[in-house]
């Protein structure tokens, strides 16, 4: 059981910053892999960005690379994706999710997560 619990969306001006936080709970929550993705309406969840169980490896999807980056606090648990130079096109509900099942590898289908937040919306506007 991982029980996550994100936090930090809300509406920026286009280059703007917004780190989203994600803090998991329960058996095996530091030692999971940490993906994030994002959805909006009427497209697939789309792999946003991942990280190792070790946090040696990051994983990026091509749309955010370069602009998007995430970090973990293994003594906390807590996962965080810090977001900059937001456009119009990053708007969406952001969730974060993990996986117990893999180390070092991250998985880039949200079918290999097991486990969710209940998203934030993040919206870029001006």
């Amino acid at each position: 059981q991982v029980t996550l619990v994100e936090s930090g969306g809300g509406a920026v001006q286009p280059g703007g910053s917004l780190v989203l936080t994600c803090a998991a709970s329960g058996r095996g929550a530091s030692e999971a892999v940490m993906g994030w993705f994002r959805q909006t309406p009427g497209k697939e969840r789309e792999f946003v960005a991942g990280l190792s169980w070790s946090g040696a490896i990051t994983s990026y999807g091509d749309a955010v690379r370069g602009r998007f980056t995430v970090s973990r606090d293994d003594a906390k648990s807590t996962s965080y994706l810090a977001m900059r130079d937001l456009a119009a096109e990053d708007t969406g509900v952001y969730f974060c999710a993990a996986s117990t099942r893999n180390r070092n590898r991250i998985p880039r289908v949200k079918d290999d997560y097991a486990y969710w937040s209940q998203g934030t919306q993040v919206t870029v506007s001006s």
